[in-house]
């Protein structure tokens, strides 16, 4: 394939599941072999959503011992375009190449949640008719909606693939701050 070519649609998903898995990693430290299994496994279940073009956010939520959100590291997506399934492979035009995409790969008491908000009214797709959606309810304190004004929102990277856009933010959480508050006096 040539570098400046433009981006397919499924190659776009595979860029993007692929940033998300290495964020995840560098996140969490992560290497463990059954972690690293486990995190493998929720990015493929996000790519075959991010392909249905159901995805608003992933969000990798730091928790502490009593499950209190303390950080919250948010992937939005944005589909610019809608292809259909038969188009996926074809390079889209003004997309942006792989030769560009490649610029961008530049406690103890805590645990860690993989959430997927899904945009209104969609729902996790089963593999099969067999199966379940590899998705469950999250608590509702872990997601977005939960996070309360006094959360600091830190923006880290955008990507605008022109398929679709990516950003990725950090939010503090009310609790985290005031814990950093009354351990600095």
């Amino acid at each position: 394939m040539s570098l400046n070519k433009s981006l397919t649609f499924n190659q776009t998903v595979r860029g993007i599941t692929d940033f998300i898995e290495v964020a995840i990693h560098t996140i969490l430290y992560s290497r463990h072999p059954g972690l690293n299994e486990y995190i493998s496994g929720a990015v493929k279940a996000i790519g075959e959503e991010l392909v249905r073009g159901d995805v608003d956010k992933v969000i990798v939520v730091i928790k502490d011992k009593d499950q209190l959100a303390l950080e919250r590291f948010i992937f939005s997506m944005d589909t610019v375009i809608q292809v259909e399934t038969f188009n996926k492979e074809t390079s889209v035009e003004d997309a942006m190449s792989p030769q560009a995409l490649g610029q961008i790969y530049l406690g103890d008491d805590v645990s860690f949640a993989i959430l997927l908000e899904l945009k209104d009214n969609k729902k996790p797709t089963p593999k099969n008719d067999k199966e379940p959606a590899p998705w469950i309810p999250a608590d509702a304190q872990h997601t977005t909606a939960a996070a309360s004004e006094d959360a600091e929102l830190h923006m880290i990277r955008a990507v605008n693939t022109g398929i679709i856009n990516l950003s990725l933010t950090v939010q503090e959480s009310d609790v985290k701050l005031r814990r950093e508050r009354e351990n600095s006096m």
